[in-house]
């Protein structure tokens, strides 16, 4: 038996023994984690975080969360990767900033790059959230899901026959002008969700393809633009208008239908109308690791994207019903959410959402490409003529 320090090479072949075993020689201290929500899913997701600290303190010491606007975020993370800096851990995301961030080649490839730390996970995702999946292309695992609109929001004491088409919302526009709005479809996920319905419902040649196949859809969005007074830079201002009763009308989808009418923002009984012959446009919120980060921190937010995939963190993605219904994991179910979420539900979601969902088809988002391109194209085309 050895008495004192080991012999060096000894001690480098326990090292190497340790490490063939796939186990570390020292004991490495817990890491803190820098969470980014570009998305509002911390609403969604921060009490799984949370749980997950508690449950690994010898992996997590600490967890900050940090709240930014989605467009300015691929940037920032742009300036701090060239810097050599990773001052982000976890970026929690709508399909706006992970398309940004791909097409920037900011993320880290999770699959199939650490497909061994993540062992049947596209396995879990019900079969809609499933094909929200694959817009990620691998540099991110949703999280989040909601079969998202577009859908028309109103006052029903100013609205008395609500539109069903495009062409009669344009028209209550002309008629109204100044009381619709809705928020610039890069930070926000009903106005981007209205941006990508809209050649469905008008159409337009090729729904997937923003420059050369939405010639209607250009057209239409600015002659809309005529009596829309300005672009609010999220959603959240748009609700509060609309709660206050300075805006009469807006776009939705399911969650911001339903969480603002929970929360008081918007009064409860604010009605809500589908498109006729509609396409649901679907939407999802996801992990994604910016290129930059540790070994050490990589492989612990590995496992807890697992845990967050987990039926009892995903359960608690109904929330009040902000991002509804929320899971993207097979087999979840209301019963499953914590009852105040069911309460939430029970009061303030919609019968009409079974019928509709059921009644008129789904399809996923544009690709990451196309989508940074339509945004580029709002901004500069519709966007730009007003102050935002």
């Amino acid at each position: 038996m050895f008495k004192g320090r080991l012999p060096a090479r000894l001690l480098a072949l326990c090292v190497a023994a340790a490490a063939t075993l796939g186990v570390s020689a020292v004991h490495a201290d817990p890491v803190s984690l820098n969470i980014v929500d570009v998305a509002g899913n911390l609403q969604l997701t921060q009490k799984g975080f949370e749980a997950f600290k508690a449950k690994y303190p010898n992996l997590v010491s600490n967890i900050t969360y940090t709240n930014a606007p989605a467009p300015q975020l691929p940037g920032k993370i742009k300036a701090m990767q060239a810097a050599g800096r990773a001052d982000i851990d976890l970026v929690l995301t709508g399909t706006d900033a992970l398309s940004a961030g791909i097409e920037q080649n900011l993320w880290v490839k999770l699959l199939p790059d650490n497909s061994a730390a993540l062992p049947g996970v596209l396995d879990h995702y019900a079969p809609g959230p499933r094909k929200m999946q694959e817009l990620a292309q691998g540099y991110g695992l949703e999280v989040a899901y909601m079969p998202a609109g577009p859908l028309v929001e109103y006052n029903p004491a100013k609205v008395p026959n609500p539109p069903h088409t495009p062409e009669q919302l344009l028209s209550w526009c002309k008629a109204n002008p100044g009381k619709l709005i809705y928020a610039r479809p890069a930070n926000s996920g009903p106005g981007r969700t209205f941006l990508m319905g809209l050649p469905y419902l008008l159409g337009d040649k090729n729904p997937q393809d923003p420059i050369n196949g939405w010639d209607k859809t250009w057209a239409f969005l600015k002659e809309l633009n005529a009596c829309v007074p300005y672009y609010p830079g999220g959603t959240s201002a748009v609700m509060k208008e609309l709660g206050e009763g300075s805006r009469d009308m807006t776009v939705t989808v399911t969650g911001w239908d339903i969480n603002p009418r929970a929360l008081g923002i918007v009064p409860a009984d604010f009605k809500v109308q589908s498109f006729d012959n509609m396409t649901w446009v679907n939407d999802a919120q996801f992990m994604v690791v910016p290129k930059g980060v540790s070994k050490e921190k990589l492989a612990v937010l590995l496992k807890l994207m697992n845990f967050m995939l987990e039926p009892q963190q995903q359960a608690m993605t109904y929330d009040d019903g902000y991002f509804y219904p929320g899971p993207a994991v097979a087999g979840v179910t209301l019963t499953m959410a914590p009852q105040a979420s069911q309460d939430v539900i029970a009061k303030y979601g919609r019968p009409e959402y079974a019928k509709w969902l059921a009644a008129y088809p789904h399809v996923v988002p544009l690709s990451a490409q196309a989508m940074v391109a339509a945004f580029q194209k709002w901004d500069r085309e519709v966007g730009a003529t007003k102050s935002q």
